[in-house]
């Protein structure tokens, strides 16, 4: 490792097989910490929900069959990066010793005198032929291996690597009838097992197997790439060693924007992941407080006046009830009213906060409630903490109309994010993007304002094929007026509906 005086420095990182679960401790944190970021193409997008909004962000290619950013200029640019001061990352795929050139790179930043630091990745040699149930040594059928790229077959010495019992063979996708032909002519058996595996370690992982003389018709029209390809006798034990099938996930290889709050994303992209998406966070919303609190400390002054408190969102419940709190009153100070919401998660809400809701309407939207409310609203007092801006103006109006005197307060505010977050500006510009999910019109608002900002006035072409997901009728209007489209709308208009119209949609 080279030392200066300078206080900018480079790592090489290994990002591994690209999901987050299988980067190293250390790779997370430098990741977290990052000035700058160089990274290749096959570095997965989720992988960028790491770093920090601020983070400096270079995409240098290094894909095959796709234009590349020449090897001397990404030199150039880490040299000069350092020199400016920068703690910058320069993540690979799987380990940056492992068909990286990384011996170019830190050549270049020694000749410079920068600083610099080698972070071990898991390279996808070792990685594919593990999650295939493929082992690389046996006792009996292999003593060893052979790691090779197929950039270059030319190169290569096929005398010897004929012999040798098992073979990997990366970067060689568009190669492999060459490939195979070669050991063919070197007397390598025709039967000899070949494994293929595509996107290891990720879940639309794929796998295929035959022999040296028919692998190139079982995979005849597929897309191979990004893949190992793995030859020997062991390949058969895989028939012994691997894990059985799992049933495969609803939504497994689908990647899916969300564009909920930051402080609620989580739990839906949780549920997203558990059903085998890649869940990339686009925050719509910015939950904040109001821009004052006389409403609400007003109405909690006087809270044993109202006869109904009516909460409509988890925002709602939290942001209320913590400034009840804050006003130096506690629960008992509700005994008096009753309390109706919408929702299941906003009951769920109220539950974790030790309350019980007193009505709860059979369907999820405020409609519902103002349809089926237990009692005459005529002459009663009903207090509504609800978002500055926008909101359940059905709701009001309804209740008014039938004699309710209702009290309006500012509990929270909404806003727009000044920005796209790195990781989604990437997926986004790549195609990867599957469906983005709207829970609510705000968030279909300012996704358009973000996406004309980020992308200009032709925003709209981004979208052309992706699907769009909404989970009622209010935010699918929104979508149809500024997207131009719903794809679905959920049948239950809460978070496990959406989730419910992602699986079918997944089918179809």
């Amino acid at each position: 490792m080279s030392t200066t005086s300078s206080a900018g420095k480079v790592y090489l990182l290994g990002a591994g097989p690209g999901a987050v679960e299988y980067l190293t401790v250390q790779g997370k944190d430098l990741l977290n910490r990052t000035d700058v970021l160089v990274y290749d193409a096959l570095v997965d997008d989720a992988l960028l929900q790491q770093i920090s909004p601020s983070c400096e962000l270079w995409q240098v290619g290094k894909r095959g069959g796709a234009p590349s950013t020449p090897q001397a200029e990404i030199n150039q640019l880490l040299v000069r990066l350092c020199q400016a001061g920068k703690q910058v990352v320069r993540l690979k795929s799987g380990d940056p010793f492992v068909f990286g050139r990384a011996a170019a790179e830190i050549q270049a930043l020694k000749a410079a005198g920068c600083d610099f630091g080698v972070v071990p990745g898991l390279s996808s040699a070792l990685v594919a032929p593990l999650m295939a149930g493929i082992p690389l040594t046996d006792p009996v059928l292999s003593s060893g291996f052979g790691v090779f790229t197929a950039h270059d077959l030319t190169a290569l010495d096929w005398e010897a690597i004929a012999r040798l019992q098992t073979l990997v063979f990366l970067m060689g996708g568009r190669q492999l009838r060459e490939l195979c032909d070669l050991l063919i002519t070197h007397h390598k058996r025709p039967e000899t097992p070949v494994a293929i595996i595509r996107w290891a370690g990720q879940p639309h992982q794929q796998i295929w197997q035959g022999t040296l003389l028919s692998i190139s018709q079982v995979v005849s029209g597929q897309k191979l790439s990004p893949c190992i390809i793995m030859i020997g006798e062991v390949v058969g034990l895989r028939t012994y060693l691997s894990a059985p099938p799992a049933t495969p996930l609803p939504l497994a290889g689908k990647t899916v924007l969300v564009t909920r709050a930051m402080s609620q994303a989580s739990e839906f992209s949780q549920m997203l992941q558990a059903k085998g998406a890649s869940a990339i966070d686009l925050p719509a919303l910015e939950i904040r407080e109001p821009m004052n609190w006389d409403g609400v400390d007003s109405a909690i002054a006087q809270i044993d006046q109202f006869d109904w408190l009516i909460l409509t969102s988890a925002n709602a419940v939290n942001f209320f009830l913590d400034r009840l709190l804050q006003q130096g009153k506690d629960f008992r100070a509700l005994a008096s009213l009753k309390i109706a919401v919408v929702g299941r998660k906003t009951n769920s809400f109220l539950i974790q906060r030790g309350l019980t809701a007193d009505f709860t309407p059979p369907t999820f939207i405020a409609d519902s409630l103002v349809e089926h409310f237990p009692e005459d609203p005529n002459g009663l007092k009903l207090l509504f903490p609800r978002v500055e801006q926008g909101g359940r103006e059905i709701l009001v109006k309804e209740m008014m109309a039938r004699g309710a005197v209702v009290t309006e307060v500012a509990a929270y505010d909404s806003a727009c994010p000044k920005s796209i977050p790195i990781a989604a500006k990437a997926a986004i510009e790549s195609g990867a993007v599957d469906v983005v999910t709207f829970g609510s019109s705000k968030t279909v608002r300012h996704f358009a304002q973000l996406m004309e900002k980020t992308f200009g006035p032709e925003w709209l072409d981004k979208l052309e094929t992706v699907a769009v997901a909404s989970i009622g009728p209010q935010t699918s209007r929104d979508c149809h007026e500024l997207l131009g489209k719903v794809t679905f709308e959920a049948e239950e208009y809460t978070l496990p509906g959406l989730i419910a119209g992602l699986e079918a949609w997944a089918k179809s």
